[in-house]
């Protein structure tokens, strides 16, 4: 799907504010927030509110950093270009190819949840179907214009925030008056009933693969910067909007789970979202959450088009093979058609794996996925402390969107997601996923060293 006359090498800059933040808000609320808090809560009861707070101060100077980056260079058409700059060509190689796998996967994993939902209503529907069909309607969406994906990336996000935003003020309310539920009365007493630390220092450190899990996609801000109308104002904008948006999404939804119900009969294994409401009377509260977490899972799945056709794009672009021209190219909507295409027909093979052996698809890989999140974020801070030094060096002023209390902000976000890591360590799951993440990287350094020793060897022969 070439247009050879008519592309061009810069993509339109057709997202809006509204857009961007929408999008910027729509990546820090997804399942990992609907379906995995009440395993989170389980984990480190009242305390999973600080756990949250001190991962939305670590992604807010995660975020800065990315934002000063992206100020930097207006041309630059993902953040990967960053992390070539300033980490070295080798680095860029692993991070853009181990974040482009990142939103397959994660992709992939939604189309078949996507399938898993829609059962409720309609059980005989094979889940297969609905992952099909939701691919499609995304990739027509996303080849059309940028504006086209932000726009339904704006109404997928807006159904999730009318979710919490009625959460809160019915907790809120609830309280008021001292509501009866089935396990006594909502009130903010039950925020303490219990030690704050449930299961002491390992349960809240456990609960941190889950909160980090909920925070994925906040970097997909980095994505939108060189589609964005106005994106010296849109972008800190955007970016520093983030601790209100986690104080009142996050810490306000689970503030109100924790008073309405006590935390300790809130289950680990389904949606506390599900439990409250049903708690409270709402007899169609089932259907109401499994409307927006389909909602969510297709939300993710258009951020994750988007996100691989241009991180494709960018792999690509400028490459000398025939097919790195094609995958290198836009349409005239300035759009990343080709590399669209090849991202959803990868995707597209967990279609094929639901035919077949549905109920057992990508729990592992993403998995996998989530753990080379670290990587992609800790290379961000990395290549911000490299471009400062190299600013200082050059003797040049840094950006007016400086990351606050630099470098030491850096180093903070890199102990906390080193700590992340190592928590890894102690869940079989989540270790097997970490021993994935690991020898996945190692396998693309090894690809690009013995590519680039070939290289070498053909130049001197």
């Amino acid at each position: 799907m070439e247009n050879n006359e008519a592309s061009t090498d810069q993509f339109s800059r057709g997202l809006k504010n509204r857009h961007v933040q929408l999008i910027a808000l729509g990546g820090t609320i997804g399942t990992g927030l609907f379906l995995g808090a009440g395993e989170s809560i389980h984990s480190a009861g009242p305390s999973i509110v600080l756990a949250y707070l001190i991962a939305g101060i670590a992604c807010f100077l995660l975020m800065r950093a990315l934002g000063e980056l992206l100020l930097s260079d207006l041309k630059a058409h993902s953040y990967i270009d960053f992390i070539e700059r300033y980490l070295g060509e080798r680095w860029g190689f692993i991070a853009g190819w181990t974040y482009w796998v990142c939103w397959l996967t994660i992709a992939m994993a939604d189309l078949t949840a996507a399938g898993l939902y829609m059962k409720f209503w309609f059980p005989g529907l094979p889940q297969w179907v609905t992952g099909l069909v939701i691919l499609l309607i995304l990739l027509v969406i996303n080849s059309v214009t940028v504006k086209a994906f932000g726009e339904t990336e704006f109404w997928f996000a807006i159904v999730k925030i009318v979710a919490i935003v009625a959460l809160i003020v019915i907790g809120v309310v609830l309280v008021v008056i001292q509501f009866k539920t089935p396990v006594g009365h909502a009130s903010v007493g039950n925020l303490f009933a219990g030690k704050f630390f449930a299961h002491g220092a390992k349960g809240f450190l456990l609960s941190f693969q889950m909160v980090l899990f909920g925070f994925i996609g906040i970097e997909m801000v980095g994505m939108t910067a060189s589609e964005t109308n106005d994106p010296t104002h849109i972008i800190p904008k955007a970016i520093n909007e983030i601790p209100m948006r986690v104080i009142l999404f996050y810490l306000g939804s689970l503030l109100a789970l924790m008073c309405i119900y006590p935390w300790h009969f809130i289950s680990p294994d389904e949606s506390p979202f599900v439990q409250v409401f049903s708690a409270i009377g709402i007899k169609s509260a089932a259907a109401i959450i499994n409307f927006v977490v389909l909602t969510a899972a297709a939300s993710a799945c258009n951020s994750s088009l988007f996100t691989t056709g241009r991180m494709l794009f960018s792999l690509t672009y400028g490459g000398k093979s025939r097919t790195s021209k094609r995958l290198g190219k836009l349409s005239k909507a300035q759009v990343p058609v080709n590399a669209l295409l090849l991202s959803a027909a990868i995707i597209a093979v967990v279609v094929v794996l639901n035919m077949f052996i549905p109920g057992k698809v990508f729990t592992l890989i993403s998995s996998i996925a989530t753990t080379c999140f670290l990587f992609i974020w800790g290379s961000i801070v990395l290549a911000h402390l490299k471009y400062r030094r190299v600013m200082k060096a050059e003797g040049k002023p840094a950006g007016d969107f400086k990351m606050p209390f630099a470098p030491y902000s850096d180093y903070f976000v890199l102990a906390f997601l080193g700590m992340v890591g190592v928590v890894l360590l102690f869940r079989f799951e989540t270790l097997v996923a970490l021993i994935g993440s690991v020898l996945w990287l190692l396998g693309l350094w090894l690809f690009k060293t013995i590519k680039d020793r070939a290289v070498v060897a053909s130049i001197q022969d």
